[in-house]
């Protein structure tokens, strides 16, 4: 919804399913149990960024700007939380589920967590699918007011065969009756939940099938090509083909921030505390690098500088925690439709010594901005005794970020 503030697209949603949910309640269950294994990245697929927010978060603003899907809840991992609540920021979607060990188990939690107040039907999806299309969700739902499951489908044309174990091709299989099935998958909710319940302790591999093993018709509709699943890191690269990041260009950004050395016990790089015979001087908690780094992605995005948008003179910020002022230079490339795609940085002193903390600085970068921790960075040097950084008097901190804008900008 072009030129409506969040507030403003939020209250224009939430009038269309008061009058849809007059007729049909419908809520977009989203699983998003999956550990990712297979796509090869320190955190799970379904939270890797594509054009400024994560998979996940490309499929739950589908349901979202869906007339016909009155709400959504996603099922989420243990120990996935923090990024979870990244990637739904500044969303009106109802509270999380804990999912379970397998995909099945986490469906049944998501759907116990509606018989209280069962809605009538429920969309099943898959985290990992970020591009459920409007015309696809809208054929579902039609196809719900008369049938009890509905599947999206995509026909095979590549010849199919049939091999043994030891990997020899022993048959042809019929691909004229072989299709493959996608998600959304969509359901009337008593029925689904019962047959869940029904075969709970088996391992289907989606909601249909345990549908087909409860007796249940499942009916087809067309499936769409651009639907697709992030199971491997080149899911990717197509992904970016169907949202058009190739229509993107590249800007970078330089940061640097400098603090004195003061009377403390310890200091805080990278939103770490590093035990040390001093402190930092600032009027926030006097986190060097994040502040470089938050001028870095400011600059890359052309929005000033970090006293312009957290003036040291106001006391609102006085001991601040410095994520909060990453988070929201990344939040405004974010909003411009950018991404980040590499941050680089060099921290300046002769004491404390970087190396021992590097990693653990690089992982909480990576998890204040939701980043693959190889994206992140972090390099140390000294001036060789020589300037206020030789003599110990402070440190400081340069950064570069690189990343990506909608070439419209």
């Amino acid at each position: 919804m072009v030129g409506f503030t969040e507030r403003e697209r939020y209250r224009v949603l939430n009038r269309r399913k008061m009058i849809s949910s007059q007729m049909t309640k419908c809520i977009a269950l989203i699983l998003s149990g999956g550990s990712g294994s297979r796509f090869g990245s320190n955190i799970p697929k379904q939270y890797h960024h594509l054009n400024g927010k994560s998979v996940l978060r490309h499929a739950i603003d589908a349901f979202i700007d869906h007339e016909s899907v009155d709400s959504v809840r996603v099922v989420v991992r243990p120990g996935d939380e923090e990024l979870y609540q990244s990637a739904v920021q500044n969303v009106q979607i109802l509270p999380s589920v804990e999912g379970g060990e397998t995909r099945q188990i986490s469906t049944l939690n998501g759907l116990r967590s509606f018989s209280n107040t069962p809605p009538d039907i429920v969309l099943i999806h898959d985290g990992a699918r970020p591009f459920p299309s409007k015309t696809l969700i809208s054929e579902i739902v039609k196809n719900l007011k008369t049938k009890i499951a509905v599947v999206p489908t995509i026909p095979l044309y590549d010849t199919l065969k049939l091999i043994s174990n030891n990997g020899l091709i022993i048959d042809t299989v019929d691909r004229s009756r072989v299709v493959r099935a996608q998600t959304p998958q969509g359901f009337r909710y008593q029925e689904i939940f019962n047959a869940h319940l029904k075969f709970l302790g088996h391992n289907y591999s989606d909601d249909a099938t345990i549908a087909e093993k409860a007796g249940i018709e499942v009916t087809q509709v067309a499936g769409h090509e651009d639907n697709i699943k992030i199971t491997h890191s080149k899911d990717i690269n197509r992904a970016k083909e169907i949202i058009g990041v190739d229509k993107m260009i590249v800007r970078t950004g330089i940061g640097f921030d400098v603090h004195a050395f003061g009377q403390g016990t310890h200091i805080i790089l990278g939103g770490i505390k590093i035990k040390f015979h001093r402190g930092l001087l600032g009027h926030s908690d006097a986190d060097t690098l994040l502040h470089a780094l938050t001028d870095a992605i400011l600059g890359a995005i052309c929005r000033e500088d970090i006293g312009f948008h957290f003036p040291p003179t106001d006391p609102k910020w006085a001991d601040a925690d410095s994520a909060i002022f990453l988070k929201h230079a990344a939040n405004m490339l974010d909003q411009l439709g950018g991404f980040i795609t590499s941050l680089d940085s060099t921290i300046i002193c002769e004491n404390p010594k970087i190396a021992p903390h590097r990693d653990a600085i690089c992982k909480n970068i990576a998890k204040i901005l939701n980043l693959p921790k190889d994206r992140i960075s972090v390099k140390a040097t000294t001036t060789e005794q020589l300037g206020f950084t030789g003599r110990e008097d402070g440190l400081a901190a340069q950064a570069i970020a690189t990343v990506m804008l909608p070439s419209s900008l």
